[in-house]
This record gives structure tokens, C-alpha cells and sequence, in this order.
């Protein structure tokens, strides 16, 4: 993971005041500058700074002196190697590297303020993150990482990439336990932040779905003063959430978005806002869930003073990117591409899209595990098959031990055409002889599964 800083270079002594480190510059040059920053040794050179972390099966601190060997002058660490002698280089020398690296991103903007969305939430972040991005970039210069650095040190990262001529950032923020999202939005200070909603993801390290909406909710201790944050207003986890310090909007169906219909041309809603009602808004993605997405984006915006205009042709423009619900056709066949991660509830939405798609063959679901669900993964998994048979799927598909599950809760309710396989080429080899022109094919599962894989040797290159 590495990023060139957006705004002017930073040396190591700015370092250590930011985040309350030790300097300690062998290097002769008070001051060693860099112009980029990763956590790969691999990536280290001369003109980057290498931040050392704890990981649970690698540890930075290892790989320093090869950093060092590869020209890497600027490192932030937890404790100096000791096998460093006419080693030249500078170190800023903290307790946890990752919180401190937090610090060095707030410390880099420095006094230059840049209004910020922040989004969290267990299922759909990254979506709408992009969604935001293609309707906020209608009226401002707007940053938003491509790719997912929604971690405590991907999103810092972000935060120090943001060039000087940006105008809005809009960051991700994902976690898997207490106190990261804390880190983060101190870091950022948003002007606007969101919870999309609270699911089931990361059960199986914070134990309640209460833990997972607790753990959440810290996104609102880094709000700028006179901010906003955006609740699921259908979550009973988030309700009555005030703070004397920003506003809090509830963003539910009925209330502040309406007539959702999904067409073949789209999901279609009207959004409601304190100046009236922006009628028939158009995001080009099918399935309800999506309209929460979307909502959450328009409202942002409406915030933001973002014409209805500019609102609805960022919406309309929204293309999905990579494995997150990408519809196209190959040789005849629908696929449904939504396979960079999975939960219950993004499974469901996605089982919603499968049903409400045109099609004139047969409806194929290929599901595999969703990880991080905790003790009662088994029975979620189950669940899913059961929602299977009720939504009327032709047949379904699955991969895994947990895969397995899903299929066993499908045909206990009545599905016949289910098959479960060990692997993805066992699926694929199966899927090819099956498929027929005209029928759709969703691929769902947790990104460890790597579905890409199977969609490769399915169909071959998009």
C-alpha cells in the first residue's frame, strides 16, 4: 500500500511533531524529506517513508533494514533495530504506529480544510461512497479513493493524498473492532458523515450486532462542529442519537426518499428534503437496496448545495466498479458480478437484483461462504437458503463448507435443482455445461472465495 502525498512534500521532524514521536536522524540532514508513504518494504525507496506496523503474522519492524537497503531514509516505527550501525536514516520512534500514523495525516492538512464525507456502514459503504463521489464531482473537485483504503491506515492514507486544489474528499471507513472508526474521523474531521447500516459482519470480533452499531457510531466523535450525520432511520440500533455539536438526519423510506420502483432501466425514487420533493431520481442499478445508497448520496449533496440538475445526471452517470454489482452479458448469459464481499444482508440485495432482472432463461444463483459472521455463521448461512426458496431461484449453486449450508437451507424449503461443490473450478466446470443463452448468473460470496476466479474460468475475459 503506497501514496504519493497530494499537497507539498513532509520531513521527518513535521513527523515527529505530529504525532508526538521521537526523532532520532542518523542521517545528517536535519529534516529528511519524503514524497510518499507505504507499509511494504517492498515498496520503500529514497524518497518514501516506510511505516513499520504489528501485524498478526508479519511484522514491520523486520523489514526495515531491507527498506533501509533499498534507499529508504524515513521510517516510522515503534522501536529503532538495533543492527543499524552506518545505517543513514531518520526515525520517529512512537507507541503504535498505526495510531500515530492517524495523527500524521490530521498533521499533514494542517489548517487547510477540506469538507469531508466519511462512510461507514456494514454492507454497501463502497457503493455509496461512489455514489457520493459521482454527484459531488458534478459541482466540486472531488477526491475518493479508487480502490478500498477504508483502513486505519488505507484511509489516512487517503486523507494525505488529497491534492491542494481539492475541493470535497469523500472517505471510507471500515473496521473490525472498537476504537478504529474513532481514529479515523479524528483524523478526517467530516463535515458530513454517514452509518449506512448496521448488519452482520464482524460478529465474529465484536460478539452483538449492539458491539458492531457501538463501534460504529464513534464516526460521530470527529464531526466538525455544525456538521451532520446521516442514521439509518429504519436501524432500531441508531435510534435517538443526538449530539449538541451537528444534527443528526434519520434517512428512511417514506421519510426522506419515496416511490422506490426498480425498472430495467434502473432503481427509481424521489428524494424529500426541506425545500420539497426531487421526483424521480434514477441510480442504474436494480434492487431496492440500492435506493438506500442512492438516498444517502442525494442527501449528501443536497447538504453540499448541489443543484437538483447536478443531483440527479451524478446519479444517472454512476458505473459500478470491479466485482460489485456489474451486470453485463457474455456469450447470451446475464452475469451478475457482486463478489468482492458478502454478508447476510448484502447477499439478500443481491439474491432481490438476481429475481428482479429481465430474463428469459433460468435464474442461477453461485453463492459461496460470507466470512467473519461468528458462532451463528452456520444458522446465517442457512437462512440464506431458506430466502433462496422463497424468492423462486432455478437453481442454485454453491462453494465451500459453509456454501454447503446454504444449499442444505435451500432444499430443506423445496429447492430440488442445488448443488454444492469444494471448489471453484469443480463449480465452473459444472456452470459451463449447464449454462444456456438467455439464462442469468449471479456470483456472491466474501472476497476471500475469490469468485473472480471462477468467473474467469466460466466465461473467460469479460
Amino acid at each position: 500500500m503506497k501514496i504519493k502525498l497530494g499537497m507539498s512534500k513532509a520531513d521527518m521532524s513535521s513527523v515527529a511533531i505530529w504525532c508526538g514521536g521521537e526523532l532520532y536522524d542518523f542521517t545528517g540532514e536535519l529534516g529528511c524529506a519524503f514524497e510518499y508513504v507505504c507499509t511494504d518494504s517492498r515498496e520503500a525507496d529514497e524518497k518514501t517513508m516506510f511505516i513499520a506496523t504489528r501485524g498478526e503474522r508479519v511484522d514491520g519492524h523486520d523489514y526495515i533494514i531491507k527498506a533501509i537497503e533499498q534507499g529508504c531514509r524515513c521510517i516510522l516505527c515503534e522501536y529503532v533495530p538495533t543492527n543499524i550501525s552506518g545505517k543513514k536514516a531518520a526515525f520517529v520512534v512512537v507507541e503504535n504506529s498505526i495510531d500515530a500514523f492517524a495523527d500524521c495525516a490530521k498533521g499533514y492538512r494542517g489548517d487547510k480544510y477540506m469538507p469531508t464525507v466519511a462512510i461507514t456502514g456494514s454492507v454497501g459503504k463502497t457503493t455509496t461512497k461512489e455514489l457520493c463521489a459521482a454527484i459531488l464531482s458534478r459541482k466540486f473537485k472531488t477526491y475518493f479513493t479508487e480502490g478500498n483504503f477504508n483502513s486505519v491506515i488505507g484511509m489516512p492514507m487517503s486523507l494525505m493524498a488529497a491534492g491542494e486544489d481539492c475541493e470535497v474528499a469523500v472517505l471510507e471507513m471500515g473496521m473490525s473492532g472498537f476504537g478504529e472508526i474513532r481514529r479515523m474521523t479524528k483524523a478526517a474531521n467530516p463535515t458530513v458523515a454517514m452509518i449506512t447500516n448496521i448488519g452482520s459482519s464482524h460478529l465474529e470480533y465484536l460478539g452483538t450486532r449492539e458491539n458492531i452499531a457501538k463501534a460504529k457510531l464513534e464516526i460521530g466523535e470527529g464531526i466538525i462542529d455544525g456538521g451532520y450525520l446521516l442514521l439509518n432511520g429504519e436501524e432500531p440500533l441508531l435510534e435517538d442519537h443526538y449530539s449538541d455539536r451537528y444534527q443528526s438526519v434519520y434517512v428512511s423510506k417514506g421519510t426522506n426518499f419515496s416511490n422506490v420502483r426498480v425498472e430495467k432501466d434502473g432503481t427509481h425514487f424521489d428524494l424529500h428534503t426541506i425545500d420539497g420533493i426531487i421526483f424521480d431520481l434514477r441510480v442504474p442499478l436494480i434492487g431496492e437496496h440500492f435506493a438506500y445508497n442512492a438516498a444517502f448520496a442525494a442527501f449528501t449533496a443536497y447538504l453540499f448545495g448541489v443543484s437538483e440538475d447536478d443531483i440527479r445526471e451524478g446519479l444517472a452517470s454512476y458505473s459500478p466498479k470491479g466485482m460489485r454489482m456489474n451486470i453485463y452479458e457474455k456469450d447470451g448469459v446475464t452475469v451478475i458480478a457482486d463478489c468482492y464481499n458478502a454478508a447476510p444482508e448484502s447477499m439478500r440485495g443481491a439474491i432481490n437484483t438476481l429475481t428482479a432482472i429481465d430474463v428469459k432463461g433460468r435464474r442461477i444463483a453461485l453463492l459461496g461462504d460470507m466470512k467473519e459472521l461468528g458462532e451463528n455463521s452456520e444458522f446465517m448461512h442457512r437462512s440464506i437458503g431458506y430466502y433462496l426458496a422463497q424468492k423462486k431461484i432455478d437453481v442454485l449453486l454453491t462453494v465451500g463448507g459453509l456454501g454447503a449450508v446454504i444449499a442444505e437451507g435451500a432444499m430443506e424449503r423445496g429447492l430440488t435443482d442445488a448443488f454444492a461443490f469444494d471448489s471453484n473450478d469443480a463449480a465452473a466446470e459444472y456452470l459451463k455445461g449447464q449454462l444456456q443463452r438467455g439464462d442469468a448468473v449471479l456470483f456472491k460470496a466474501s472476497r476471500s472465495m475469490k469468485f473472480e476466479e471462477l468467473i474467469e474460468a466460466t466465461f473467460g475475459e469479460k
